[in-house]
């Protein structure tokens, strides 16, 4: 029998934003340039990706 993968929780929308003293609320990740407000970029190690388009920013 195959092992069972492991399935990693996907963030909640509520963690994607910061909320200040005023009730503005800002982005706490990167949107992605191609796809525009509202698609964020997933956080690796050595790089910023979009999981709709593929878009890859590369860190220094």
């Amino acid at each position: 029998m195959a092992a069972k993968k492991v399935v990693k929780a996907t963030p909640k929308r509520s963690e994607l934003y910061t909320v200040d003293a005023q009730g503005k609320a800002t982005t706490s990740h990167r949107a992605c340039p191609r796809c525009g407000a509202g698609v964020f970029m997933g956080e690796h190690k050595d790089r910023f990706s979009c999981g709709k388009c593929g878009y890859t920013e590369f860190k220094q």
